[in-house]
């Protein structure tokens, strides 16, 4: 009898075929209960089972692949809002541990360029436990050998592949040193996943520690794939903003003094911190003629290096005024606003200037748009009262009263910029309120040393874990104590 199928058509082309979902393999087996047999059951038996039809397979299938881009959706999105490197690292480790089914983990960021910055990461481990680990030696560990493996003369582009030991006691090559740590600290298999991409290079490794011989099923290896490469360019991006703010930092830093002069009857202290975009928030101290001292605090609008050039311009000419009229100054903001007019038009600044005499324990300053110094003291603690003045570069022309202060014998007189305040997500009738209680609560014991009293300052005006290295705002802090 003749056949109804069209000639020279293979006849399994009919049979409906695997559809592919954003990224996720069909080819890849599904999970234990759309595949497997039932146990106990001979293979040649299964046709007198009941077998279930081809759209039930595929919508099984379809079931479970989209359980799986639900779980990445979610892990990604908890990725993306990790602001730093560390915590990033361990937003892998414990999607990671989630994806191929392990309870502890590490993870090492070790770019390939050796510009840095290097960390290891734990999930489930002591910080001795990593040290412990990071004994074995590199070309025989897992990790290691993703970490320092050379190139594909080739393909030079090529990402290395995972590397899966399922038991430590029998798996061949293996270092004894990797036997004797993976007994110590109970692991009996690892699956260890490159952080690297073509794009990124390689950033560094992860690796995941079983209890128990295991490794992960072909699904888990698939998911933790396509994780790994999402992972890998955030991480790239963070490694990009922090490699920036390093840079901003040291140039900021090389921008301010050295150090701090040394002036009879005055102990100075100062605390600068810069935040990832650079800001222009700066401070000065200089002695000058008669054992007299000027101190200043300023901060440059804008971010990034063209604020630190006009804050390095800014401070250096105010250091000039000061020397010819630090006496006046009123007259030292004067100059400096006149300047800043002419050179930068479109560029404002607030600073504040204080000529102090030590000896006589005598201060004179002007403020222009700057948040007014705070005294602290054993009998009070209490913000001067200066006059409102607008912003350097705001106005025609620039003048405002000063102000005099006679601190007392102990008393130290604080300076800061407005990103102390700003920092706190608070409004500033708020802020300045967090900042004079902070002030009042400087334990006694630290009262006599002005580095003491920054450092309890800074952090209690802080939230609780803020980090200088994702938020946005400079602060600097100058503090003068009186004899």
């Amino acid at each position: 009898m003749a056949s109804n199928a069209p000639v020279g058509k293979p006849t399994d082309m009919s049979a409906p075929h695997m559809p592919k979902v954003a990224g996720i393999d069909s080819t890849v087996p599904g999970p234990p209960h759309t595949t497997a047999p039932l146990p106990g059951v001979p293979a040649a038996a299964a046709p007198s089972e009941p077998v279930s039809p081809p759209g039930a397979l595929i919508q099984d299938r379809l079931a479970a692949w989209v359980s799986d881009l639900t779980t990445l959706h979610e892990l990604t999105e908890r990725l993306i809002r990790t602001s730093s490197l560390d915590e990033a690292l361990r937003e892998v480790l414990g999607a990671g541990a989630a994806l191929v089914g392990a309870r502890r983990g590490m993870a090492v960021l070790e770019p390939a360029d050796g510009l840095g910055p290097a960390s290891t990461i734990g999930l489930g481990l002591a910080h001795a436990d990593l040290g412990t680990i990071e004994t074995v030696p590199r070309g025989t560990s897992s990790y290691g050998r993703l970490l320092d493996g050379l190139p594909d003369p080739v393909h030079p582009e090529r990402v290395p592949d995972p590397i899966a030991i399922r038991d430590v006691r029998t798996e061949e090559g293996l270092d004894p040193r990797h036997r004797e740590v993976a007994a110590r600290l109970g692991y009996a298999a690892s699956y260890a996943l490159p952080l690297a991409t073509e794009e990124a290079g390689r950033l560094g490794a992860a690796v995941w520690l079983y209890d128990e011989p295991a490794e992960p099923t072909d699904r888990q290896r698939h998911l933790i794939g396509l994780y790994g490469r999402f992972a890998t360019e955030h991480l790239a991006r963070l490694l990009q903003v922090e490699r920036a703010r390093v840079r901003v930092a040291t140039i900021a830093e090389e921008l301010l003094p050295s150090r701090l002069p040394r002036v009879p009857g005055v102990q100075l202290a100062a605390r600068h911190r810069t935040g990832p975009r650079g800001g222009g928030d700066w401070y000065d101290a200089l002695p000058l003629p008669e054992g007299a001292l000027g101190l200043a605090v300023g901060s440059v609008s804008g971010t990034g290096p063209s604020a630190l050039a006009a804050m390095g311009r800014l401070r250096a000419s105010l250091r000039a005024y000061a020397v010819m009229e630090g006496e006046d100054p009123v007259a030292v903001l004067s100059d400096l606003e006149l300047l800043l007019r002419l050179t930068e038009p479109a560029r404002s600044a607030t600073a504040l200037f204080a000529y102090a005499e030590p000896a006589r324990r005598r201060i004179v300053l002007a403020g222009a748009g700057h948040a007014p110094p705070l005294v602290i003291g054993e009998r009070r603690t209490e913000f001067v009262e200066t006059s409102l003045s607008a912003p350097l570069g705001m106005l025609s022309c620039w003048e405002a009263p000063s102000v005099e202060l006679s601190p007392e014998p102990g008393e130290t007189v604080l300076l800061y910029t407005d990103g102390l305040l700003r920092r706190t997500g608070d409004a500033m009738d708020r802020a300045f309120a967090r900042l004079h209680a902070a002030a009042s609560s400087v334990p006694r014991a630290d009262r006599g040393d002005p580095g003491a009293i920054a450092d309890h300052v800074l952090r209690t005006v802080l939230p609780e874990g803020l980090d200088f290295a994702t938020d946005g705002e400079d602060v600097v802090l100058l503090a003068a104590r009186f004899d």
